[in-house]
């Protein structure tokens, strides 16, 4: 990259033209502003194109005991952990196969499949063989499945004690994942708790579904099995906080989070931001599940989103961009779009300010590793909180980009020779 100049400059650079009837008044101006270098200037005539800082909480996370599912660390303090699950027939290995492949590349680090039969068991071992993300089996009533999957390779079994039927059958599944040594999710949902608990408490209250996993766990405590982790999910946002803060209080287990049943895309991704991020703002919750009627995919990007709004995970692109306003000559909603497409491909944790005017631009701008803010001729691109050029608005896009991308290749070579995951 160029040299830039290291003289001070004033903000009044931002007021050198002011376009008619938008934005701010000129200031007057006792001295000309110093110079930066302007990137990429544009010839005469171009037509002019687009251009908060998210509140960090201190977080202290719930203490819980720390289990395995396959390499990634749940509880104990390790980063909450995202998972979904395939919306796939699982006997369908090539598609099964290929959504687990698409969720890997989007940052999901644990995949849940439904083995609802014989034909789903029999496909897990061409499952397992072919993916690399720690693979968890969902059971549901036939104890034979956790078998068949526990025998498979599975890396965790989801079930239900109180509903494969028998002590004897609960027995079975504690000593075959003793053998493989994985850990057991016992999961409660508010839709399918037990009869005598639904009388007791006049419904599925937070009460009823905190009982009924109260219950699961005795099961597999009797039997001296303690690699588990615990889910209590609801529909909606208040029942769900409710179970899981009551559960907090009463064991050390790590804990799955996820509103279930939570709506589409737009209304599922509300809910869940909401609801898990109240749980998680308070420090409960290991791992996670944005449960959505849409693409899993979509599951991960937003999972990532809630993590990052609350600094729980820096991974990949942050972009802060202002709501636009009657100051802004550039499309920012536009420029914030492209950008985060554009991006997408980035896995360092690099925060990207987009910024419209003069106003909190620079200020936004400069908390960021890289932020632009516009002006009434040009923006101003600042990097790690210095002042690096102007750019006119047309050439914002790819001057942005360009940085970004030098910026997350040198953290990159910077990860290989230092410790950790690179992940906070």
């Amino acid at each position: 990259m160029e040299e830039w100049s290291a003289q001070h400059f004033t903000d009044s650079v931002f007021h050198e033209k002011q376009v008619p009837g938008v934005g701010l008044s000129p200031r007057d101006q006792a001295a000309e502003a110093a110079s930066l270098p302007i990137w990429n200037p544009s010839e005469p005539g171009d037509d002019a194109v687009p251009c908060s800082d998210p509140v960090q909480f201190v977080l202290a996370r719930r203490k819980s005991r720390q289990i395995s599912v396959r390499g990634i660390k749940v509880g104990g303090g390790a980063p909450v952990a995202v998972q979904s699950m395939c919306n796939t027939l699982t006997h369908d290995i090539e598609a099964t196969v290929g959504q687990i492949g698409r969720l890997a590349e989007a940052g999901c680090e644990i995949v849940r499949v439904a083995v609802p039969d014989e034909r789903a068991a029999r496909a897990l071992p061409e499952i397992k063989r072919r993916t690399s993300l720690p693979l968890v089996a969902d059971i549901h009533f036939d104890y034979r499945l956790a078998l068949m999957a526990a025998d498979a390779g599975v890396d965790c079994l989801r079930i239900n004690p109180g509903n494969i039927n028998g002590e004897d059958r609960v027995s079975e599944v504690v000593a075959s994942a003793n053998d493989h040594g994985i850990p057991i999710r016992v999961g409660v949902n508010a839709g399918s708790l037990e009869k005598n608990l639904l009388d007791r408490y006049g419904g599925a209250t937070p009460q009823a579904i905190v009982e009924s996993g109260l219950r699961h766990i005795s099961m597999l405590e009797k039997r001296g099995f303690y690699e588990t982790k615990i889910s209590l999910k609801a529909s909606d946002v208040a029942r769900t906080v409710v179970a899981y803060r009551l559960m907090a209080e009463r064991v050390d287990y790590p804990l799955h989070l996820g509103i279930t049943e939570s709506g589409s895309l737009r209304t599922g991704s509300i809910k869940s931001a909401v609801g898990l991020g109240i749980l998680l703002s308070e420090g409960i919750g290991d791992t996670l599940r944005v449960s959505l009627a849409s693409d899993p995919v979509d599951e991960v990007s937003v999972a990532y989103g809630i993590l990052k709004s609350l600094r729980l995970r820096q991974k990949g692109i942050n972009v802060v961009a202002c709501p636009s306003c009657g100051r802004v000559q550039i499309d920012v909603d536009k420029l914030t779009l492209e950008i985060e497409k554009d991006l997408a491909h980035i896995d360092a944790p690099i925060t990207v300010a987009v910024m419209g005017c003069e106003v909190n631009g620079p200020g936004e701008a400069r908390e960021a590793d890289i932020g632009v803010a516009g002006g009434h001729r040009r923006a101003l691109i600042f990097m790690k909180g210095e002042k690096m050029g102007l750019v006119e608005y047309a050439d914002i896009k790819k001057n942005l980009v360009r940085e970004v991308e030098e910026l997350a290749a040198r953290m990159t070579v910077d990860s290989v020779d230092a410790p950790g995951d690179g992940d906070t």
